[in-house]
C-alpha cells in the first residue's frame, strides 16, 4: 500500500504518492496565481487552490493505481484563511501570510493582551500576519463577510472538508492561528474570546498523525482516489518538512527553500525564551509528538528569483521552453563563481524574523556600470541567504545552534543555490534525497497513523536520505563573513528612510 502527502503552498500545490519505502511512485503539481487587490494585500483564490487540489491528487492517484493509496494526510502554508458559508461556499479570497493589510491590529491586540501573555499562551510573538487578525480583518472591515461565515478554515482544513469529512487542523498549523493555547493542545478561551472569535467557527484541532477518518465515496471519485482512503492529520508545512527530512533531534535544521525561505530546528521541549519573543520567533509543536520546533523566516525566497524571472528573463522563459529546459538553470548559468560585492535586502514585501517590519523596502546595493546581471542574480542568492544567516544567528544566542542544515524544496535541486549557502553560512549544507520533504513529511504521518510505521519518528529516520553534502569553502566563506558583517548594517541604516517611501 501507498501513502500520499499532499503540500498546499503559497504559489503552487503538490501531491506525491510514496511506498513504505519511501520511494516517490507518482507526483504532479500546479502553480496557481497571488491576487494583488490592493498595495500591500495579498491573496489566493481559494476555489482556484482547491480545484489545483482536485487535479493533482487525481493525476497522481492515476498514475499509482499498481499500488492504491491507503491513507493521505495534508501539509499546508500557515496563517491564510478562507471564510466558508453553512453551504460550503467560499465568501471572500484566502488571505495569505504576508498580506501586510493586518498589520495596524497589532496595536488593537496590545491594548486587549500583553505580548508576553499571547507568546506565553500560543508560541507566536505578536503579529499581523497570524490567521486571528485575519479573521479580525473581516469582522471590523466586512462585516457581512464575518456574520455569513460558518468557517474560518485553513487550506489543511479546507481540503478536507473538500474531501468530505469534518474539518480537522493538527496543533502545529493550528498554533499558527495566534489562538491555541499549546499546552493545552486546544483553541485559547481568552485569544478566542479577546478576539470575539467562536472557536465552534474553527476547525477542531487534532495531534499531528490523527486519523480523522475515511473520505466518502462521492470524495474519492470527484478526487480519483480508490475506495476507503483514510485522511489523517498533517502539519504545517515547515514542521512537516522537518519531518521528511529527519529534522527529529537537536542540533539539526531543515532550510527550506521555497517561495518562503525557512529554517526550523527541533527541540526536545518547549522554549520560552525571552529572546525568542524579541526576535519574533515562534515556538511551537513539531508533527513528532512531545518535540516542538522553531521558526525563522524570510518571505522573499525563491519568490525573489521568480521575481527575477518574470521581471528581466523574458527571452530565457522562451529559450527555455523551446529546449525544454529549467528556466532558471538558464537564469543561474550566468552567475559569476565569487561572491560578488552587491548587497540585496530581499525586504520586497514585509520583513520577516527577526524584525517583522511592514514597512521596510527592497534594496539593490552597489550597483555600477560594470555590473552584469549575473551577478545581480547571485546577489539575489545571497541576500535571502545573509537574511537567513542573520535568524540562525539569533537561534544560536537563544541555545539553539544549528551544526548544519537539511536542505529541502525546490531550490535544494540546484548545486549553484546549495553550495552557495555552504559557503555564506560557514556550515555543511546537506541536500535530501527527496527534496519534496513537506510530502514525504505528510505521507509518513499518514503511515505511521494506519500502522505501517512503528512511529513517524522512526519512520522519519529511515526514510530521510542525504542525496549529497555541500561543505563550505573556506576561501569563499571567509569572504563571506566579512561581507556579512556589511550586510548587517545594511538594514539599520537604511531603516527610517525605507519607512518614507
Amino acid at each position: 500500500m501507498s501513502h500520499l502527502g499532499i503540500d498546499l503552498g503559497t504559489t503552487g500545490c503538490k501531491a506525491v504518492v510514496f511506498d513504505e519505502g519511501g520511494k516517490i511512485l507518482a507526483s504532479a503539481y500546479r502553480e496557481y496565481p497571488l491576487h494583488f487587490p490592493q498595495t500591500g494585500w495579498i491573496e489566493l483564490d481559494s476555489n482556484r487552490v482547491m480545484k489545483s487540489a482536485r487535479e493533482v491528487i487525481r493525476e497522481a492517484a492515476g498514475k499509482a493505481k499498481k499500488d492504491p493509496i491507503r491513507a493521505l494526510a495534508v501539509a499546508s502554508q500557515g496563517e491564510a484563511v478562507t471564510p466558508v458559508a453553512a453551504d460550503g461556499k467560499f465568501l471572500h479570497h484566502g488571505i495569505v501570510t504576508f498580506d501586510a493589510r493586518t498589520a495596524p491590529l497589532v496595536e488593537w491586540w496590545e491594548r486587549k493582551l500583553p505580548r508576553q501573555k499571547i507568546f506565553e499562551t500560543s508560541g507566536m510573538p505578536l503579529h499581523g500576519m497570524y490567521t486571528a487578525s485575519k479573521i479580525l480583518w473581516w469582522q471590523q472591515n466586512r462585516p457581512e463577510v464575518f456574520s455569513k461565515a460558518s468557517k474560518f478554515l485553513c487550506y489543511q482544513d479546507l481540503l478536507i472538508q473538500q474531501l468530505g469529512l469534518d474539518p480537522a487542523i493538527d496543533l502545529s498549523l493550528a498554533a499558527r492561528t495566534m489562538l491555541l493555547d499549546i499546552d493545552a493542545g486546544a483553541w485559547s478561551e481568552e485569544l478566542c474570546r479577546t478576539a470575539g472569535i467562536d472557536p465552534g467557527r474553527l476547525a477542531r484541532p487534532l495531534p499531528s498523525g490523527t486519523v480523522i477518518g475515511e473520505v466518502g465515496a462521492k470524495a474519492a471519485k470527484a478526487f480519483g482516489l480508490p475506495a476507503g482512503v483514510v485522511a489523517v492529520t498533517g502539519g504545517h508545512d515547515q514542521p512537516c518538512g522537518a519531518l521528511g527530512a529527519g529534522v527529529v533531534e537537536d542540533g539539526v535544521g531543515t532550510y527550506a527553500t521555497g517561495t518562503v525561505e525557512c529554517i526550523t530546528p527541533a527541540f526536545r521541549k518547549r522554549v520560552v525564551d525571552p529572546r525568542l519573543l524579541q526576535n519574533n520567533i515562534a515556538c511551537y509543536p513539531h508533527v513528532v509528538p512531545g518535540l516542538f520546533v522553531a521558526l525563522t523566516f524570510n518571505f522573499t525566497g525563491g519568490s525573489l528569483l521568480k521575481w527575477y524571472r518574470d521581471t528581466f528573463a523574458g527571452a530565457e522563459k522562451e529559450k527555455a521552453a523551446k529546449a525544454k529546459r529549467d528556466v532558471y538553470d538558464l537564469i543561474l548559468s550566468e552567475i559569476p563563481k565569487d561572491p560578488t560585492s552587491l548587497f540585496i535586502l530581499p525586504h520586497f514585501t514585509a520583513t520577516g524574523t527577526p524584525h517583522f517590519d511592514t514597512n521596510s523596502k527592497g534594496v539593490i546595493a552597489g550597483l555600477r556600470l560594470s555590473t552584469t546581471r549575473g551577478e545581480i542574480v547571485r546577489a539575489v542568492l545571497e541576500g535571502v541567504t545573509y537574511e537567513m544567516a542573520l535568524n540562525a544567528g539569533v537561534l544560536g544566542e537563544c541555545g539553539a545552534e544549528i551544526a548544519s542544515f537539511r536542505a529541502i524544496g525546490g531550490g535544494a535541486k540546484s548545486t549553484t543555490w546549495m553550495q552557495l549557502k555552504a559557503d555564506l553560512l560557514g556550515k555543511p549544507v546537506h541536500a535530501m534525497r527527496v527534496s519534496e520533504a513537506v510530502c514525504l513529511g505528510a505521507a509518513i504521518l499518514a503511515g505511521a497513523a494506519t500502522g505501517r510505521y512503528p512511529s513517524a519518528r522512526d519512520a522519519a529516520l529511515r526514510l530521510s536520505k542525504v542525496e549529497r553534502t555541500y561543505r563550505p569553502d573556506s576561501r569563499k566563506s571567509a569572504i563571506y563573513a566579512e561581507r556579512f558583517a556589511r550586510y548587517r548594517e545594511l538594514y539599520p541604516a537604511l531603516k527610517n528612510w525605507l519607512h518614507t517611501i
